[in-house]
């Protein structure tokens, strides 16, 4: 007897609404563009945190990078041109030492030399990053082997002249060739390229050396340390653009792979403390991803929380309409009302047909708004280089809202009717 009753409550109250087509749908409006736009900004949100939090996990949960850091006072003492001599700063081979003997939970250090030259192949001449470093960076810091091999420790202790290229280099230089067949030129030397590789995390993003104007990201020369320091020196000697002073640099970079996650979180402050103690000043700097991940993932919570709450305001507005549009609603059907009561029906009976009004208002706007809030996203990255995501949390959130919506700001209007005195209500013309 209730389920039918119910469902002839609903009936009646769908037939009301179908009555006024075009002010049903309008006042659906605001709900539709609230869900809408809750699940589209929590789709932008949840993307540009992911993109942000993968390109941190590209450096490693278990890494501590350390890079050479031109002091603030000597930059703005180059800048006026005020000394002469060449400014020393930055890492040292004795700290990526000391490094690997002193601080607990280290598994390897992999340092890092950035040298800025043209590399040569026939009569193609393309700028690079020539990168000395340890056998060991592909497993510390991540890279695909696409052809041929990495550098070796053979390579390192006997100091050869190989080296691994790019697949972005490679592609520049020997756009007809097999790389691995030929030797290309870099400043006097002749370097045999024995492998091709695929970086998961350009150099460039993890190194203060900069690009010269016009390099690709992916055009990267790497060879072993040994080499690097026999063919260009002990001490790498650029002069600062716009500037008399040279800068002298041993190594801009030093990565720490670390056993686990708890040597991560301790070694920080152990890694600044053993700095502190040979570096006169902060020449350095000390990036810990793991930290970093943290952070943003702090910060998403709070931006999909700021992004909620501003979408949010448009299905208050949304309910707002509703409740608007039932309060006119229930001045206009004032006699209906009062010949339901005279015939026998009830106060809640009167509550539950308004009731069901605003709640079919409002959750066929959410579930119109859904469709649009999830299509939406798609088309933002689609003609948009933003990366868009769209969960199940933030559509069922959405969703759950605009049907309390409905029954939140349509509980007031559906009493009121309710409350009319039936003689008064007969009354009413």
């Amino acid at each position: 007897m209730f389920t039918f009753q119910f469902v002839s409550t609903v009936r009646l109250g769908i037939k009301s609404l179908m009555l006024h087509k075009l002010r049903s749908f309008l006042t659906m409006l605001g709900i539709i563009f609230g869900v809408c736009s809750v699940i589209a900004m929590l789709a932008i949100g949840e993307g540009a945190s992911h993109a942000a939090q993968e390109e941190i996990k590209k450096l490693g949960s278990n890494n501590i990078l350390i890079r050479s850091l031109k002091p603030a006072e000597e930059s703005r003492e180059a800048a006026a041109g005020a000394r002469r001599m060449a400014i020393k700063y930055g890492l040292t081979y004795e700290d990526a030492a000391r490094l690997h003997s002193t601080i607990p939970g280290v598994r390897q250090v992999v340092p890092m030399r950035i040298i800025r030259e043209n590399v040569r192949f026939s009569r193609n001449e393309v700028p690079c990053q020539v990168i000395g470093t340890l056998p060991s960076y592909p497993e510390v810091v991540g890279v695909d082997i696409v052809r041929g091999r990495f550098l070796c420790q053979l390579d390192e202790l006997h100091q050869n002249n190989v080296c691994v290229i790019t697949v972005g280099l490679a592609r520049r230089l020997f756009p007809y060739q097999d790389p691995l067949e030929h030797a290309l030129r870099i400043d006097a030397f002749y370097y045999q390229v024995i492998g091709i590789i695929r970086e998961k995390n350009m150099p460039e993003q993890r190194t203060q050396a900069g690009r010269m104007e016009g390099e690709p990201l992916d055009n990267n020369v790497y060879i072993p340390l040994s080499t690097s320091r026999t063919r260009f020196g002990e001490v790498l000697i650029r002069q600062a653009a716009g500037s008399f002073q040279a800068e002298e640099v041993q190594l801009h970079q030093v990565t720490i792979q670390m056993k686990d996650l708890a040597a991560v979180e301790t070694a920080d402050s152990q890694i600044n403390t053993m700095l502190r103690r040979f570096h006169e000043q902060k020449d350095y700097e000390v990036i810990v991803p793991l930290a970093l991940l943290r952070a943003a993932e702090r910060t998403k919570r709070t931006f999909n929380i700021v992004l909620g709450s501003i979408a949010a305001i448009s299905l208050l507005v949304g309910g707002i309409g509703i409740m608007n549009i039932m309060l006119a609603t229930v001045t206009e059907r004032t006699r209906e009302i009062g010949i339901r009561r005279a015939l026998g029906a009830k106060r809640r009976d009167i509550t539950t047909q308004f009731l069901v009004e605003t709640v079919v208002l409002s959750v066929g706007g959410g579930l119109v708004g859904v469709l649009l809030g999830i299509v939406t996203p798609y088309i933002v990255s689609h003609f948009s280089e933003l990366k868009t995501i769209v969960t199940v949390w933030s559509v069922m959130i959405a969703f759950c809202i605009s049907g309390a919506v409905g029954i939140i700001f349509g509980l007031y209007p559906a009493t009121a009717a309710a409350k009319l005195d039936p003689i008064e209500a007969l009354r009413h013309e």
